[in-house]
Parts: C-alpha cells; sequence; structure tokens
C-alpha cells in the first residue's frame, strides 16, 4: 500500500523539507503551494505540487489530481478557492473532479474532515502556523483499497494525536 506526506505553506525553508522526507520514506509526497521556491527546486523532487498565492515561479500548476491506491486526490493551494472565508468553492471544484480525497493549505490551520463522503486535508504549515497544534504536516497511511488514516506530525516528527482520523471511502 501507498502512503502519503502532505505539506503545505513552507515559506521558504529548505533544508526541514528534505528532513521531513527522509524521515518517513513515503511513496507519495504533496505539497499544497506556498514553497517560495523554484519549481524544480531539489527539495521539492518528486514532490507533487502546486502554485500557492506566495509562488512566484509560473511554471507551477494552479491544481492538480492523482489516483493513489483508487482514491482521486485533488490538490490545490486553496486561494483560488476562497478557502478562508468558505468551503463551498472548494467542495464545488472536488465534486467537479470528482475528487475523494482533498488536499489544501493556504489558512496555515491543521484539520481533516469528511463532508458528504471527500475527505479535506489542510497539513497546516511548518513555517508560520496558526491555530493550537504549531508547526504540522500530515501523513496519509492506507490500510486497505478503500480505508485510510490521517495522522498529524509537529516539524520536529512527533505525532499530533488530537488530529488523527480515520477515514473509510464510500
Amino acid at each position: 500500500m501507498d502512503n502519503v506526506l502532505i505539506i503545505s505553506d513552507s515559506h521558504g525553508l529548505h533544508g526541514e523539507l528534505t528532513m521531513i522526507a527522509q524521515r518517513h520514506h513515503l511513496s507519495h509526497m504533496i505539497h499544497c503551494g506556498d514553497s517560495e521556491l523554484p519549481e524544480d527546486a531539489p527539495e521539492l523532487k518528486g514532490f507533487i505540487k502546486v502554485a500557492g498565492n506566495c509562488d512566484m515561479d509560473q511554471r507551477y500548476v494552479n491544481e492538480q489530481t492523482v489516483m493513489i491506491n483508487n482514491l482521486n486526490f485533488f490538490v490545490t493551494h486553496g486561494h483560488l478557492n476562497r478557502v478562508k472565508s468558505t468551503f463551498l468553492p472548494l467542495t464545488y471544484r472536488a465534486n467537479e473532479v470528482n475528487a475523494d480525497v482533498v488536499c489544501f493549505g493556504h489558512t496555515h490551520i491543521a484539520g481533516v474532515e469528511e463532508i458528504d463522503g471527500i475527505l479535506y486535508i489542510n497539513p497546516g504549515s511548518i513555517r508560520i502556523p496558526k491555530g493550537k497544534y504549531g508547526k504540522t504536516y500530515a501523513i496519509v497511511t492506507f490500510r486497505d483499497e478503500n480505508s485510510l488514516d490521517v495522522s498529524f506530525h509537529s516539524s520536529t516528527g512527533e505525532k499530533v494525536e488530537a488530529l488523527s482520523y480515520h477515514y473509510t471511502a464510500k
């Protein structure tokens, strides 16, 4: 089974991205934007990545979809979907691309929520966190083809138990 690292809003950090990626050795890595690094930066090698509102490299795409273990992951930063004020545009887009899992950032607030059978994951920020959990990223661990666990970790690797979540696709 594949597992997925989800990170966002690293805002210019270099070594931390490499360290986190090496710490977990996961089969897929997603960066939800605002890396503020060039699209081809060595630290982002192997990442599925999208543009955030602070990314100036025009080679980034605004969104991507990728199938992982028969689930359609939709990756976006969220600024173009107004995630700071409402989930409605993000939900509309998720439905348009038939997403099972939505990975986004922009708010710098870690969280996971299931809405109408779609799992929304915001890994938070490893640079400028907001909310009570500090600098965080997320890991998706598949149990089987339709069942997964989402865990959140501090930038130093400690698990944030309060944010753990189990999801079964419908």
